[in-house]
């Protein structure tokens, strides 16, 4: 594994860690991987807009209307 993957785990770990630490204490199971599920669209969302890998919304319409 190369150091700059080994630095992408950690950062991953880390916040996920954080992301727990923030919830309630009296959170379940599937509330934890709900919160963890949309931390990563959202990551993956961001992603994806600063590479440009992205739709307008006509773009979007005439694909889903297919």
């Amino acid at each position: 594994m190369s150091a700059g993957r080994k630095v992408v785990i950690c950062m991953i770990k880390q916040d996920a860690i954080n992301l727990i630490n923030n919830l309630p204490d009296n959170i379940s199971w599937d509330d934890v991987m709900y919160h963890m599920y949309v931390r990563q669209k959202i990551e993956r969302g961001k992603t994806a807009a600063r590479d440009g890998k992205i739709y307008t919304s006509e773009e979007a319409r005439r694909l889903l209307t297919l």
